[in-house]
């Protein structure tokens, strides 16, 4: 006589075997738990992190995976694919991008250490981030950016920080005055620049894109490396 198949529980049978206990006498519920006053919350439970780990283990049935293949590989209303990354940030007024790709870190705002018979032209000096020295080039100079026209604040707090850029094995700390984060786009949504963009600025230009309220300028890559890496000749 042969032994029935043992079959793996769905989805829906493991989630109903986890014991809810926060939900019920602990900080959801009427915290009774007598677990609690040693742990203050929950979350600092071992009841609490074994039922996490268990839930993050469970299997995936057939339906689940077919539901999340389906919502990942469908496309956007406006049939565009957002095939391309940027970190966008600001100097001065101005937003602009570059490629994630290109970039290695985000760091707090550091004081460059001015390099003797070297001031101006770009090179700001060096930095420290992260136990290593870098060249701390100005942005702001290359694209003829006043840096010191910042926008009025509108409900949120601005914090200055150091880009660490990698371009061609040479890496570059760029200040700059504001990070908006990471924004994907579809390279073929690309505009181009506006006409009344000071020269200074559009010549360094590939397009700009639109997120939410902001103009973003997408700045040429292979342009700005080669510049960057010129002004430390």
């Amino acid at each position: 006589m042969t032994s029935p198949p043992v079959t793996s529980p769905s989805v829906i049978e493991l989630h109903d075997a986890i014991s809810d206990c926060w939900n019920r006498i602990g900080v959801v519920g009427d915290q009774s738990c007598d677990k609690l006053p040693a742990h203050i919350h929950c979350r600092n439970c071992d009841v609490y992190a074994r039922a996490a780990q268990r839930n993050l283990q469970r299997p995936i049935d057939a339906q689940y995976r077919q539901h999340w293949a389906s919502h990942f590989s469908a496309r956007q209303a406006d049939g565009d694919a957002k095939d391309s990354s940027v970190l966008v940030f600001r100097i001065g007024r101005e937003w602009l991008a570059l490629p994630t790709r290109v970039f290695d870190c985000v760091a707090p705002q550091a004081t460059p250490h001015v390099l003797p018979h070297r001031i101006g032209g770009g090179l700001l000096g060096i930095v420290n981030i992260g136990g290593q020295l870098y060249p701390c080039m100005s942005l702001a100079s290359l694209l003829g950016i006043d840096e010191h026209a910042a926008p009025a604040a509108r409900g949120r707090h601005t914090f200055a920080r150091l880009l660490l850029m990698r371009w061609e094995e040479q890496s570059f700390a760029l200040p700059v005055a504001d990070l908006h984060g990471i924004v994907r786009h579809a390279a073929s949504a690309l505009q181009a620049p506006a006409a009344t963009l000071n020269k200074g600025l559009s010549r360094f230009l590939s397009g700009v894109i639109t997120e939410n309220e902001l103009r973003i300028g997408c700045l040429d890559t292979a342009l700005i490396g080669f510049q960057l890496a010129r002004l430390l000749r």
